[in-house]
């Protein structure tokens, strides 16, 4: 089975045949060969559906959610969960990802809308929420909109190999996929979000771009980052657009 390069839009292509052969050895054909890994072989390359000219952010989680229904491609965007909202606060499903939850908890401080506080479930249920989006495609197309290309450090989840191990197999790739948009203008930021996606630094590539570190969004921290928040606050990523 190929994998599916489709998703990847044209202004990469050049780049992105170099990237592949930067791989180790035999990797791509492993990959090929196997199908127990997530996010799968139709939507490994699907954050690279972004122009690369588009680009203004470079968001590296760690690895693909190790569930199949939520594996997508983009970093942090759980594919099982549609509806953000419920009359209790957060919907169910967003309730139960933990790192989802806190992404949003983190947007909705940032937008003024929650305190530091009380970030509670009976909280988030008195907001109006009249001026926000109401599916989490709606927030991810946002991220889309304001260009976010929303990579893993890891592109690949295997079962019993270390997120470690994956990450760093696939750097070289991400080193020709950060040399590459060097040539924009401005540079692109860089968020590092968790220990997995902060070896990104390793790169000798990393040091030409604007950088922001932070706790994965696993980690209550993360919704306190000051950092984190005042570039989320320019953003609106919840604002219906």
């Amino acid at each position: 089975m190929q994998l599916n390069l489709k998703p990847v839009h044209p202004s990469w292509q050049h780049a992105f045949q170099t990237a592949l052969k930067a791989l180790p050895a035999g990797y791509l054909q492993l990959l090929e060969n196997e199908t127990d890994w997530l996010p799968g072989h139709d939507q490994i390359f699907n954050a690279f559906s972004l122009p690369k000219t588009a680009v203004r952010y470079v968001l590296f989680g760690e690895s693909p959610y190790p569930r199949a229904a939520s594996a997508n491609g983009y970093a942090f965007w759980d594919n099982a969960v549609e509806e953000l909202w419920s009359t209790t606060g957060f919907s169910k499903r967003v309730n139960r990802a933990t790192s989802l939850r806190n992404w949003l908890k983190m947007l909705l401080v940032a937008d003024g809308a929650l305190n530091l506080n009380n970030v509670s479930q009976e909280a988030i249920a008195k907001l109006d929420k009249s001026s926000y989006v109401s599916t989490l495609p709606e927030v991810f197309a946002n991220f889309l909109k304001e260009g976010f290309l929303l990579l893993n450090a890891s592109l690949v989840l295997k079962p019993l190999e270390p997120v470690a191990e994956t990450a760093k197999a696939w750097r070289p790739f991400l080193e020709v996929i950060l040399e590459e948009l060097l040539d924009l203008h401005p540079t692109p930021q860089l968020l590092l979000f968790g220990n997995i996606a902060a070896q990104i630094q390793k790169l000798p590539v990393h040091q030409h771009f604007p950088q922001l570190q932070a706790p994965h969004p696993y980690n209550l921290s993360f919704i306190q980052s000051d950092k984190v928040l005042t570039l989320f606050k320019k953003l609106s990523i919840l604002c219906k657009k």
